[in-house]
């Protein structure tokens, strides 16, 4: 069940949240149970080239966009981040998280450590960044192959790629171990508590803490 939307009576400036993993280190599963237990995030919604599925709907699934649009938009600084992917591009949209951020709420981004080195290059003070890391790399593979997505080569890939991304690990400001989801899934919530806390998202602190001091007592 959801908790109730995060209600913070100091007004707040939004962060933006950037989970990044080796693929088969958890990173999925714990963005969509953010997203299920806290109301106060919601999903950056990606703007791609890549042609609609059937099942997609534009605008909440992908913002679908020409290769023409896609390259106004990058030449324009309308994008915080981009990447080519197979033969189609991909990115973040500078507009709605600016909205998000300015009214308080909060934007969870599920990227690798290229994207979020892009971010923090654009919105370095509103990012807050958490690497999942596996317990071992014995425990990552064994994952992989419960999972029955992939065959034995595209796990392999997906191991030399893990270790590509893990020596990226120090660009993070949080590191969490998956050893238990559960265990994980809470530390990356006490993260984001304190992050919403801290004094300089929180503009509102100044008229507040005036109020304070102006207050008269009887």
């Amino acid at each position: 069940m959801a908790e109730k939307p995060h209600t913070d009576p100091i007004l707040r400036r939004g962060l933006m949240l950037v989970l990044s993993s080796p693929s088969g280190a958890g990173k999925s599963t714990i963005s969509r149970n953010l997203l299920e237990s806290d109301d106060g995030f919601e999903l950056s919604i990606s703007v791609t080239t890549r042609a609609r599925r059937g099942s997609e709907i534009d605008g909440r699934h992908y913002h679908f966009r020409s290769r023409r649009e896609f390259e106004s938009m990058r030449d324009s600084d309308e994008l915080l981040e981009w990447a080519e992917v197979h033969g189609n591009f991909y990115a973040t949209p500078r507009g709605p998280a600016e909205k998000a951020l300015s009214e308080g709420r909060d934007m969870l981004f599920d990227i690798d450590w290229q994207g979020a080195e892009q971010l923090r290059d654009k919105m370095r003070a509103d990012i807050v960044s958490i690497f999942i890391l596996p317990p071992s790399m014995k425990e990552l593979k064994g994952r992989l192959r419960r999972r029955a997505e992939d065959t034995d080569d595209v796990i392999d890939a997906r191991l030399l790629n893990a270790r590509t991304e893990i020596e990226h690990w120090r660009d993070y400001d949080y590191i969490v171990i998956n050893d238990d989801l559960n265990a994980a899934f809470r530390n990356v919530k006490a993260i984001v508590d304190a992050e919403r806390l801290r004094r300089d998202r929180r503009p509102g602190l100044f008229d507040f803490v005036s109020g304070l001091l102006d207050e008269k007592l009887d």
